[in-house]
């Protein structure tokens, strides 16, 4: 019993090192704890159950162990406590305190009978304690299922410790029952609730389980883990032997209950290693012996029950649970002597590096900060008195109005921050030793302002630089001159631009006429400004407008009325002064003058410009103009008429010859009525000085007109701007102008060429055709035209006779040559020529030249007149308008009388019927074509085998290409096959695809170059393995390192060996295995293998067993010492005498002799055998064994004596002898039996040929009885064979040599190739022409019939008596069309005569392609019979190697085969004769030699066809 109320108290011994209370001294270094104890003790008040039996009154229980005894069932009464004496059946929750009372008599709790859920024991506890372990004893069985609960906040919640079960799985389904693996999982627990024991059961749970090691005991979550206010455990299932089950009656139930001897809550008090002892807490008067009270008597400066808190005024310190070498003591707040009051804070605390956490609280003395160390605002650092002196903070002596925060001062002295104690700090536009005055440049001082004062905020531009900028009351500033405004921010009117000048702002200056008035806009000085008028000034004109001029008002004389058109004049001399011309005025005639556009009411001057008619009046006239003597006021919206008329000053009567060039008449405005010239103001009278002075006026009345000044130029705009209120539009012609914009005085708009008027919108004298791009010059020629001016719309000059053209500088059509015309000379295939050069124009009938001397491309001939030739179609090899003209032009070469095509590109071939190399199509046949051969500029295009010439498959690609285009690389090479680029293949062999290899060469692709690895190799060129993988080279590829996880750097290895990087302790291939010189089981322990340098063939020892491998004459593990067969002191071992092994082999035979004994023998005595008389020798060999076994054993070998050793060493040297002798004569035997066998297999060979032979001879026809069957057989096969070898020799005769008919035919074949080759071209080329011309001569005949019917409908129908021929329109009786016949000469008669000639040619040109045919028939019937000879020549090649087996009598022919093959040989006939073949020859000839006048019949036909095509001409005519 005290072992199991002790031994559950070890972990908590282990984790806080104490069971006993630390002595006094225990606190001062280092932690110190309460004593632990049973919690319970003294707390019977505070432990509950919610069942017990007999607390109502008496209940019968029973008991199982007692069921046989007739003392089975007892009364439970628990109205009242335990008394040992008086009420000892009762059993309340308290009795499990304690196990025995003082009588030593044991004492239980127990529950109601048949409950077994909802049955619960809790303690509550007044503070927190550290709860260890509990122990619980049972009296009945233990519960099958309960739970361990705690709670830490004094019962509000609950967490569970453990759960226990019979079944977890079944009864707690949600929680692990697979141990603990970490100190603060929640399991379920099934050791402690099996059914036995029935009494006396334990259930133990301790906190801190000790299989699970505590890094911290004094972390948050171990304490978390055993800090505990209530502890509760829930009862949920009883134990009962199952009858329960069946039978709910009371009695059943009576002997099911819970009950509990003893409970053991093993804990201390909690109190953080700060205190050594426990007092009770107040409230709690309970002074039981051995109670654990809850109250911590805190040492450290901690206090609380649990001295969970530092002492008041003791926190710069955190507080931390104490620990063994370190108490963790709060340390007193350090507060100068100002405060008694402090606290922690965590963020001082690690602002200070971890040293002090204190901040001091309710600071007096005027003190502030986290030591009280700083004054308070407005206060301040007496430097002369100590920090914790009550007086050391003095009031600070600031004006509140131009002071920071009302009057704060700085508290101490910092000269790194600019700090003086008592030293006020003023507002930021505040001054002075109180902050009492403003700055300069501010005013208004405020306590309002949280800058104190106002700025002044004048504008410095504006202000007069001297003494203070505004008034330290008021806030006005000094202004400049032409500045004004509170803040000198503004400019005077009539002025701008507000700046640093002297007088601050600058007259607007606008322009008097440009703009409304002088005002401007005061940030830019913008003027006002009138219409299109632009500048700051408004002096400038807006693009696209102007001013006008003095003399804009301009009415031309040509215009007026009052004069006949015919008086308009142009002087031959150029001096004008506007417009086109002049009005030619006789003496004492008028014009008059319309005026409505007048713009401005004002006085005008009117002046008429005019020019003198004769020129030497031009001379000595300098002024051309006169002003009338008065102006006159003009008004707009009025119509004037102003009629002048010209009269010669001083005489009476006029003069008819007299006359005067009238150009204008000119309004002059009276600018000195204009605002800004009138009044005595300076501006007036000196813009007035400067009109006169600059001559302004004065420059409008002279010819040509000077340049105006420059202030001309200002003054006439401002005129212009008051008169028409702004700027005129340009209003430039877009077609006569160069741009929309004009001259910015007088309008002018910039003209295109011989373009005039101030608009650009008319031509000038002598030229036409306004336009986009202006006028044209006449250019009439001066002889053949009438006069210099021409149309002005069309420009057409007035011809003299015999010109034509509008310049008058043309010959007649058909001439050339002006002005010296001849006619145009043209060989008659053209009409008219150039003018100039007189090269023909449209040249007929395919000519072409100067002359129309030669034919265009693509026909022949010399079309020079009087030589009776025509341009006829080249045949390349049709004609040039067809689809099947392959050439650009021809020439027909008179030596060999051919026409020689010149072939376009891509064609060759003397008629362009063929591909030229490098090119592929059908070109022979119409509509066919030659292409360029699609090899991607991979072949030769000269060498006429580089591609297909009919499919244009490429042949021999080039550059290491391949395919039908070599559009990509051959095998075995890669790259851009349409760059030039194929390169080889760099594929290792090693580690390529052996499919894809072959000859040492590896195939890639043919794009990338990537080649084909085999299984996991890698690489562009497969010459490494994939990562992780190795064995390079190998046929299946590379294989997987394996490298062990765990035990490597990684999961590479080496790419040959497959060595893996192992981490130090490992080693082998993969690391699975020991470090180098290493074995065993790398993930038990590794040995050193500590192989004897000298006795051991290498360092390394078996991975597994150790063992090292020794070398010859070494043995042992580590090969250390001297093997079986070598004696001495290793390593110095010398090899035993020869018989040693002799006498070894021997005993390890008998040895393995005897242990097959001794296993047979343990097999009989197993098998149960009964003994019998073989038991006694089994018995005997036992101990013949024995003793074998000693002496085999025996340690001493001096024991064994010499003699037996010797004499066994005789009988052992004996046997060996006989088992050699044996041995050889054993080999002699097999010898001979071995040459018995073969000898055998050869006879049995030889039989067995001799049988077949038999057979074969008895069915081979030899095998008959009688000898004269024999000799006919023979003969009968000689003479077989003589036939055989006649007819070979017929055969050879028929068939070959020169007087054979297959060799004269072959001859003749030849012959007739060598004449159809040298005549085939020409013959078909003829045929061609022949064919074309003849297709062309029907079509042209057919259209001629169409044409001429079509005629005769056309004609009038009219009867016509007068002329057996008749005519047009007429008829006979009947009404048929009666229209030329026999013996007439009109149109249609010689019409049917041309048509009937044409049917002639026809029918000539059928008879002769027909003849063409034939011959054609008979060529392609010779081509047939000269195939047929080939194939004699075939069939004699294909028939002697069939005849030889006939002719051979060992091969088994008989004569009969050999005689009819002979029969059909010499009965096979040649198609054709010499006599024949050479008959059909000369028919070809013949054919050939009557076709030499096809030139001369093409020739008379296409003049017939001429003369038809005149005959049908006239036809149409006469229409």
């Amino acid at each position: 019993m005290i072992m199991l109320c002790f031994h559950p108290r070890l972990p908590a011994v282990t984790v806080f090192g104490q069971e006993l209370p630390s002595g006094p001294h225990g606190c001062t270094e280092g932690s110190c704890y309460p004593a632990t104890g049973n919690l319970l003790i003294g707390r019977a008040v505070n432990l509950s159950a919610t069942s017990t039996c007999g607390l109502n009154g008496p209940e019968q229980y029973c008991i199982v162990s007692h069921l046989q005894e007739s003392d089975k069932c007892f009364e439970c009464n628990s109205r009242h406590r335990y008394d040992p004496y008086h009420h000892k059946n009762s059993h309340r929750i308290e009795n499990v305190i304690y196990l025995m009372d003082r009588n030593e008599d044991n004492t239980w709790w127990q529950s109601v009978n048949g409950v077994c859920e909802n049955v619960s024991i809790r303690l509550n506890l007044e503070a927190e304690f550290h709860f260890t372990h509990l122990i619980m004893k049972f009296k009945t069985f233990r519960p099958a299922a309960m739970i361990i609960e705690r709670s830490a906040d004094f019962g509000r919640t609950w967490r569970p410790y453990r759960y226990f079960a019979s079944n977890c799985t079944k009864t707690f389904p949600g929680i692990p029952a697979n141990g603990l693996h970490h100190i603060n999982d929640i399991i379920c627990d099934e050791r402690y609730s099996d059914i036995e024991p029935s009494t006396h059961g334990e259930v133990i749970y301790k906190v801190l389980d000790p299989a699970i090691h505590v890094k911290d005991p004094y972390s948050l979550d171990i304490q978390e883990l055993l800090r505990i206010t209530n502890l509760r455990i829930n009862f949920t299932k009883l134990n009962t032997l199952g009858d329960d089950l069946l039978d709910r009656r009371f009695d059943v139930l009576q002997k099911y209950y819970y009950a509990i001897y003893e409970l053991v809550v093993r804990g201390s008090c909690f109190c953080y290693g700060h205190a050594s002892e426990c007092a009770p807490v107040p409230g709690v008067d309970i002074r039981e012996n051995g109670m654990i009270h809850g109250r911590c008597v805190c040492k450290h400066n901690t206090e609380g029950l649990n001295c969970e808190r530092c002492r008041d005024f003791h926190n710069d310190l955190p507080w931390r649970p104490a620990e063994a070498e370190n108490p963790h003591t709060c340390r007193e707040c350090n507060c100068n002597g100002h405060s008694s009051q402090c606290h922690f804070d965590m963020a001082v605390y690690f602002a200070t590096a971890n040293i002090s956490g204190g901040v001091c609280d309710d600071c007096l003395h005027n003190t502030m900060g986290r030591n009280c160390e700083m004054c308070k605002p407005f206060y301040y650092q007496d430097p002369i008195r100590d920090t914790r002196d009550p007086r050391v903070c003095v009031a600070c002596d600031c004006d509140p109005v131009g002071s920071l925060e009302g009057g704060v001062c700085d508290s101490h002295t910092d000269p790194d921050m600019g700090m003086i104690a008592g030293q006020c700090r003023c507002k930021a536009n505040v001054k002075g030793t109180r902050c009492d005055d403003c700055k300069e440049g501010y005013y208004g001082l405020s306590q309002n302002d949280p800058l104190g004062c106002q700025p002044c905020n004048c504008d410095p531009r504006g202000i007069i630089m001297i003494g203070t900028p505004c008034d330290q009351i008021s806030g006005d500033c000094s202004c400049k001159r032409y500045v004004t405004g509170r803040y000198c921010n503004q400019c005077l009117p009539e002025y701008w631009g507000l700046s640093n000048d002297l007088a601050g702002c600058r007259p607007c200056d606008c322009d008097f006429g440009g703009a409304f008035n002088n005002r401007c806009m005061m940030e830019n000085g913008q003027c006002d400004c009138r219409r299109h008028l632009i500048g700051r000034q408004c002096s400038e004109v807006q693009p696209g407008y102007f001013c006008a001029p003095l003399d804009y008002y301009k009415y031309e004389a040509e215009d007026a009325t009052g004069h006949s058109p015919g008086d308009s004049h142009t002087p031959s001399h150029m001096v004008s002064w506007t417009g086109p011309g002049f009005a030619r005025v006789k003496d004492g005639a008028g014009l008059v003058f319309t005026i409505d556009n007048i713009p401005y009411a004002m006085e005008y001057d009117i002046m008429i410009r005019y020019e003198p008619e004769v020129s030497f009046l031009y001379v000595l006239c300098f002024s051309r103009y006169i002003q009338m003597p008065r102006p006159f006021c003009f008004e707009p919206s009025n119509r004037y008429v102003v009629a002048i008329r010209f009269q010669r000053h001083g005489v009476l009567h006029r003069h008819l010859t007299a006359f005067i060039l009238i150009d204008s008449l000119v309004l002059i405005p009276k600018y000195t009525e204009l605002p800004g010239f009138q009044g005595n103001e300076p501006e007036a009278e000196q813009r007035r000085e400067e009109m006169i002075r600059y001559m302004c006026l004065d420059s409008f009345m002279m010819t040509p007109m000077p340049a105006l000044a420059e202030m001309c130029s200002k003054l006439i705009c401002s005129i212009s701007s008051i008169i028409h209120d702004g700027a005129l539009s340009c209003q430039c012609d877009p077609q006569g102008s160069l741009s929309g914009e004009c001259d910015r005085v007088g309008g002018q708009c910039h003209c295109k060429s011989n373009v005039m008027g101030r608009r650009c919108d008319q031509c000038a004298p002598g030229t036409y055709g306004f336009g986009v791009n202006g006028c044209t010059a006449c250019d009439c020629h001066s002889e053949g035209s009438v006069s210099h001016q021409c149309d002005p719309v069309t420009g057409q000059c007035q011809c003299r006779q015999g010109s034509t053209g509008r310049q008058c500088s043309d010959c007649q059509l058909g001439q050339w040559g002006f002005p010296n015309c001849s006619p145009c000379q043209c060989n008659g295939h053209a009409d008219i020529c150039d003018p100039r050069t007189g090269e023909c124009r449209d040249c007929r009938d395919y000519t072409a030249g100067h002359y129309c001397d030669h034919c265009v491309d693509g026909f022949f001939g010399n079309p020079v007149l009087g030589l009776g030739e025509h341009c006829r179609p080249c045949p390349c090899p049709g004609n040039p308008d067809s689809d099947h003209f392959n050439g650009h032009s021809c020439q027909a070469d008179l030596s060999s009388n051919q026409i020689i095509c010149n072939c376009r590109e891509g064609y060759t071939g003397p008629r362009c019927d063929r591909c030229a190399p490098g090119y592929y199509g059908n070109p022979e046949q119409p509509g066919g074509q030659c292409l360029p051969c699609e090899c991607s500029g991979n072949i030769n295009a000269q060498d006429p085998e580089s591609c297909d010439p009919r499919t244009g498959q490429c042949l021999k690609c080039l550059y290491y290409t391949d395919g039908p285009s070599c559009a990509h690389c051959q095998h075995g090479y890669y790259g851009n096959a349409l760059a030039h680029d194929c390169r080889r293949c760099t594929c290792v062999t090693a580690g390529t695809l052996q499919s894809a290899c072959s000859d040492g060469q590896c195939h890639c692709d043919r794009q990338t170059g990537a080649c084909p690895c085999r299984e996991n190799v890698a690489g562009h060129n497969c010459d490494q393995c994939a990562p992780n993988h190795w064995n390079y080279g190998q046929d299946r590829g590379c294989e997987p390192c394996h490298c062990d996880p765990q035990h490597t750097m990684g999961t590479h290895c080496n790419m040959f060996t497959g060595q893996c990087h192992c981490h130090s302790g490992f080693g082998g291939r993969q690391c699975t295995e020991c470090e180098q010189f290493h074995w065993g089981d790398p993930q038990v322990q590794c040995q050193e293998c500590n192989c004897h340098p000298l006795g051991s063939e290498m360092v390394q020892c078996d991975r597994e067993t150790g063992a090292c491998e020794c070398r010859e004459g070494a043995a042992g593990k580590r090969c250390d010492e001297c093997a079986r067969g070598f004696t001495g002191v290793f390593p110095k071992c010398v090899q035993c005498h020869p018989c040693f092994q002799l006498w070894d082999d021997a005993v390890c035979q008998i040895k393995r002799d005897l242990d097959h004994i001794q296993y047979t023998v343990q097999k009989i005595l197993e098998s149960g055998v009964p003994t019998g008389d073989g038991d006694t020798r089994i018995k005997e060999l036992e101990k013949k064994l024995k003793q074998v076994q000693d002496l085999i054993s025996a340690e001493d070998s001096d024991r064994i004596h010499q003699a037996e050793i010797a004499l066994t060493d005789g009988r052992l040297m004996g046997v060996a002898r006989e088992l050699n002798t044996t041995a050889e004569e054993e080999e002699a035997l097999r010898r001979i039996l071995s040459g018995l066998e073969r000898e055998l297999r050869d006879i049995n060979t030889t039989v067995a040929h001799k049988q077949q032979l038999l057979v074969d001879y008895l069915t081979s026809g030899f095998a008959g009885n009688c000898s004269r069957c024999l000799t006919d057989q023979f003969e009968k096969v000689k003479k077989n064979y003589r036939l055989s070898l006649e007819a070979e020799e017929k055969c050879n005769l028929t068939v070959s040599g020169p007087l054979s008919p297959v060799g004269q035919s072959k001859e003749t074949r030849n012959r007739t190739e060598v004449l159809l080759n040298d005549s085939r071209d020409k013959f078909l080329r003829a045929v061609a022409v022949q064919n074309k011309t003849l297709d062309e001569l029907q079509q042209r005949a057919h259209d001629l019939d169409k044409k001429t019917t079509n005629t005769s409908y056309l004609l009038f129908s009219v009867t016509c008596l007068c002329s057996t021929c008749g005519g047009a329109g007429c008829r006979d009786d009947q009404g048929s069309r009666v229209c030329g016949g026999e013996g007439c000469n009109g149109t249609v008669s010689s019409s049917l005569a041309a048509l009937n000639h044409a049917k002639n040619v026809t029918d000539s040109l059928k008879a002769a392609n027909e003849e063409l045919h034939s011959v054609a028939r008979k060529v392609i019937l010779n081509d047939q019979k000269t195939r047929k000879v080939i194939q004699v020549q075939s069939v004699y090649h294909f028939c002697v190697p069939l005849l030889r087996p006939f002719c051979c009598p060992e091969e088994g022919a008989d004569p009969e085969s050999i005689e009819k093959v002979a029969l059909q040989v010499l009965s096979i006939t040649l198609p054709i004769n010499r006599t024949t073949l050479d008959k059909m020859i000369m028919q070809i000839k013949d054919s050939f030699s009557n076709l030499t006048n096809i030139e001369g019949i093409v020739n008379q036909t296409s003049q017939h066809i001429s003369k038809a095509k005149e005959l049908l001409r006239k036809a149409n005519d006469a229409k």
